[in-house]
């Protein structure tokens, strides 16, 4: 089948609706794997690791007796990092310390303060990381070392002293990258499970399966109704939806670099989606032709074709400004700027879950190896959501230390707005502390 690709001009009367249309995306919620889901999770709440063999053995086809059979130890993964061949080990290391590198530095910025009031009162936030989390990686049909590094390391960068990761093996295959990657991210714990049980054995915890605080990494529709389910519970990270691209392009970008990383997002799944803004009716053409030209060339051909028909668009636009603005209501996961000088239209920017700026700057790069984290909000969540960070793995408390003399001021005023709400405890507390006159 040939790619179909819209092509819309921001002129048109019906500009904005059309765009609405071709973004709007909503995760069919699907009764049966809701129905399933609910089941798995208050069976594994309810029977523990019982539950979890069970689930597991039936769907990745595996026969083990014990949840110790999942386990695997720091040796396996220092094995299977040791058995990879050199270029891929070296691009793994250089990967994870470009990552760790830049989580370092966002640490930085993370740091807890306190001040001094004239009376003495002191406040701040003091900022601690969580005790134990857990990350989830897809396994089977996909494996993605690089979401290994991604939501492991800024863990271990915010002090998360214990790190348990689930993965699935169908068939009992272990991906050996997948392995190699927990080796160097300093996983602590890996267990080769999957599914909306993994979700539940790390939600509730089991006799063998800690329960964490929170729950990051994606996974499949199952894994998400499972994270959605029990939030509250744990903390998630985020529920994402298909990947994106918007690429804003003043026509100086050689079109066979544009048309690729158009490609490189719609190689994910049907449902992803590529978009690409330019002033240049000619250069949108020349976008078109490398597309056709390209796409024959991809092993993904079907998957691309059928993500850029039925969910891609090359839009014509005024200027580059008005590109900015457009690219403001999409709030794309990723955006590139492919333009001279990059940073003038980066201003205009407010809402994206990764900014690529200047033609060399590939959202591929973004994806494994740059060092900024890959786990980005999708379908518009940019407008009120960050990338995933060493923020995700920490949390504030509030740190009061009222004086004597400031809960005299502090008092009477706590005790006022008390009284009109009503709560005479709590008035009445804060006035036991206030000197008698």
């Amino acid at each position: 089948m040939a790619v179909q690709i819209r092509k819309l001009d921001s002129t048109d009367a019906n500009f904005k609706q059309q765009l609405h249309t071709l973004l709007a995306f909503e995760a069919a919620t699907d009764d049966a794997i809701e129905t399933a889901v609910a089941k798995i999770l208050a069976d594994v709440k309810a029977r523990g690791d019982a539950a979890v063999l069970e689930y597991t053995n039936r769907f990745d086809r595996v026969n083990a007796t014990t949840i110790a059979d999942f386990d695997l130890t720091q040796e396996e993964l220092q094995a299977a990092l040791a058995s990879l061949p050199e270029a891929q080990r070296a691009a793994l290391q250089v990967a994870a310390e470009r990552i760790r590198v830049f989580h370092e530095r966002q640490k930085q910025e993370l740091k807890g303060f306190t001040y001094t009031e004239p009376d003495g009162t002191v406040l701040g936030q003091r900022v601690t990381p969580l005790d134990r989390v857990g990350i989830y990686v897809p396994g089977g049909k996909a494996a993605y070392p690089s979401s290994v590094l991604m939501n492991a390391i800024p863990a271990q960068v915010a002090g998360v002293k214990d790190i348990v990761m689930v993965v699935p093996t169908p068939d009992g295959v272990k991906n050996q990258m997948v392995l190699a990657a927990a080796a160097i991210a300093g996983v602590t714990r890996v267990i080769t499970i999957g599914g909306a049980q993994a979700v539940g054995a790390l939600a509730y915890g089991t006799e063998t399966i800690p329960a964490v605080d929170k729950i990051v990494g994606p996974g499949n529709a199952y894994v998400a109704a499972a994270k959605r389910r029990v939030f509250g519970t744990v903390g998630i990270d985020m529920i994402a939806g298909p990947s994106e691209i918007l690429v804003l392009c003043d026509g100086t970008t050689d079109p066979d670099w544009v048309a690729m990383d158009l490609f490189s997002q719609a190689e994910h799944d049907e449902l992803a989606q590529a978009i690409l803004l330019c002033p240049d009716a000619g250069y949108i053409a020349q976008v078109e032709a490398s597309i056709h030209k390209l796409l024959p060339t991809m092993p993904r051909h079907e998957t691309i074709t059928t993500s850029l028909t039925d969910r891609g668009a090359l839009v014509k636009v005024h200027d580059m400004a008005e590109a900015c603005a457009i690219a403001n209501d999409i709030a794309a996961e990723h955006l590139e700027i492919s333009a001279e000088n990059p940073q003038q239209w980066a201003e205009q920017i407010r809402h994206a879950g990764a900014m690529f700026l200047g033609r060399f700057s590939s959202e591929s790069l973004g994806d494994y190896c740059c060092g900024p984290n890959h786990v980005l909000p999708t379908s518009r969540t940019a407008r009120f959501s960050s990338p995933l960070g060493v923020y995700d793995f920490q949390k504030r408390s509030s740190v009061i230390q009222v004086s004597e003399a400031g809960a005299q001021t502090l008092g009477k005023v706590a005790a006022e707005l008390a009284y009109g709400e009503g709560l005479q405890a709590h008035a009445r507390s804060a006035e036991l502390r206030l000197k008698q006159s």
